[in-house]
């Protein structure tokens, strides 16, 4: 007896195979810790998320999104004179074996247009996209605890990372 031959799920099966060795290669590429999103009051539309990136490759962080933002963008914040001045950054340069922080006052991941309070203890799934060398882009998916409002995050908090 002779078994037919079904050239689609071969074609299906290595275009599997392909895709999981794309995210086999971008697998924990890039460090995070200590990730954490400053909590809000009632009505407050955006805030930030911080966190350290090492990255095992160069590589650039090109963007982000959340379900609990309409908006998410890459920030700087830098002083003119005496003015802090915040500002959205294409892109994010993170060196291989190099940690950059992002945090209060410097870079940072800025969530907007929020679809509810942030509050102490929430857990904040959010999605950073990466860039290698190559213009390739993969994903890495965090949650960052939230600090409530006008507290910074506790030493547990701190090296909470997925």
């Amino acid at each position: 007896m002779q078994v037919p031959r079904r050239p689609e799920l071969s074609r299906a099966f290595v275009g599997l195979a392909l895709a999981l060795a794309a995210a086999a290669v971008h697998a924990q590429v890039v460090k995070v810790e200590g990730a954490w999103v400053r909590g809000t009051v009632p009505q407050q539309q955006a805030t930030g998320a911080f966190m350290r990136l090492t990255p095992e490759k160069t590589v650039r962080l090109v963007a982000a999104s959340s379900p609990r933002a309409g908006v998410v963008q890459i920030h700087e914040m830098t002083m003119d004179k005496d003015v802090m001045k915040m500002r959205q950054i294409p892109g994010l340069d993170l060196p291989a074996g190099r940690s950059t922080e992002l945090k209060p006052g410097g870079y940072h991941v800025m969530l907007m247009s929020l679809k509810g309070q942030i509050k102490g203890g929430d857990a904040v799934p959010i999605t950073l996209v990466f860039e290698d060398e190559a213009k390739r882009r993969f994903t890495q998916d965090i949650v960052a605890p939230a600090a409530a409002l006008g507290a910074m995050p506790a030493a547990s908090m701190a090296g909470h990372m997925h």
